[in-house]
């Protein structure tokens, strides 16, 4: 794999601009007692090499800095000093340090200037012509385009780096953000399952519990179906408690089951003392697997409802059918349950809602006019 590019960190940035500064500094205190004009050059030197420290943090003002003292120079010598070598760094830094307008005017000031010394070194020895005139400007003309090129390459490079690094930070960030989505559709899908399946086992045997409680006489056998009865409801109230916790989060090998499963759900429903009138279609037609899963899950938790609050001897009428490419099903019955008391806690309504509009259906849940409580839902094919 490609290493990433090895790049100072601000403090190796930091430290690596004080030891250019003072590389080109050092020699123009040093050369204090031996310039020609004495102090005024050097102190002019020193101008023009000082403003290097503040290169990357402040480019615009190091570029001015470093082209006034040019032009005083101008003024006071018509011969190269030693503290002109700033003025390639100074175009290099604003070229990579500042914006491309700054940038370009960086430039323009490095022309700007090739053209005063030429002339101002010609001048100087009465020898302007158009030969020594070029002969001059280029070379210092190119020394300002070959900093400012480089400058410039250095900005854009950076300034491509950074984007590689926000897009991947971007796709990073986008990753977790899918994962921790998909983690909670499956919680929730998880939730749901278990609410669906835990639930009717549970709720069964509650109901057995407490029917057979009533029936016996023997003082033992009724403990211990009062005791299988109040385990039962406290579990239930446990796994909903912790089905909240899975839901609160959301931003197997074994078949699930299909349409065609339903008429053995109620035949179990039956086998445990629940009075059921079932109208469905013979033969139950193929649907697809997402559709016939939702459907056996909302007569599922409707009958645990049943089986919950409607009471011992309430009747369920179900009724299933599927034509004009929609599925219509409606669990009633004529029991207590749209009085009976709700913990608040319950889940099933809101997830047979859930499944009823995934796939594009409705659900409608609510007492009944004449008594009891009615499950209707349309769910399109």
């Amino acid at each position: 794999m490609a290493r990433a590019p090895r790049r100072l960190s601000p403090r190796g940035q930091q430290l690596f601009d004080v030891a250019l500064a003072s590389a080109l500094t050092l020699p123009a205190l040093l050369t204090l007692p031996f310039e020609a004009m004495s102090w005024p050059v050097a102190l002019l030197s020193l101008a023009m090499t000082v403003p290097l420290y503040w290169r990357r943090s402040h480019p615009v003002a190091v570029m001015a800095a470093v082209s006034l003292a040019h032009f005083f120079q101008l003024q006071v010598v018509d011969y190269p000093i030693y503290g002109q070598v700033a003025f390639p760094f100074a175009v290099y830094a604003i070229a990579r340090h500042s914006t491309a307008f700054w940038s370009g005017v960086g430039l323009g000031i490095a022309q700007l200037g090739a053209v005063l010394a030429a002339l101002d070194w010609l001048l100087g020895f009465d020898s302007l012509t158009l030969q020594t005139f070029i002969a001059y400007f280029v070379p210092l003309s190119l020394i300002g385009w070959v900093s400012w090129l480089f400058g410039n390459l250095a900005r854009t490079r950076h300034e491509y780096v950074a984007a590689l690094l926000d897009r991947g930070q971007r796709l990073e960030r986008e990753a977790h953000q899918q994962a921790a989505l998909a983690a909670a559709d499956e919680r929730a899908r998880i939730a749901r399952e278990m609410h669906d399946v835990v639930a009717h086992g549970l709720s069964v045997i509650v109901v057995q519990a407490d029917g057979a409680r009533y029936a016996v006489s023997d003082p033992v056998a009724t403990r211990t179906l009062t005791t299988i009865a109040a385990t039962g409801r406290e579990s239930l109230t446990e796994m909903r408690r912790m089905l909240g916790l899975l839901r609160s989060e959301e931003s197997g090998m074994r078949p699930q089951p299909v349409l065609a499963d339903v008429p053995h759900l109620i035949a179990e429903a039956r086998a445990g003392g629940t009075l059921i009138e079932a109208e469905l279609p013979d033969p139950i037609p193929a649907v697809a697997d997402g559709v016939g899963l939702s459907v056996y899950r909302i007569v599922q938790e409707a009958l645990t409802n049943v089986r919950k609050h409607a009471g011992a001897a309430a009747r369920v009428a179900v009724h299933l059918e599927v034509q004009d490419r929609t599925i219509s099903l409606a669990v009633l019955d004529d029991g207590n349950g749209a009085s009976a008391a709700d913990d608040g806690r319950g889940l099933g309504l809101l997830g047979m809602r859930e499944r009823a509009t995934a796939h594009g259906g409705t659900l409608e849940a609510g007492p009944r006019p004449g008594g009891g409580f009615a499950v209707s839902a349309r769910i399109p094919l």
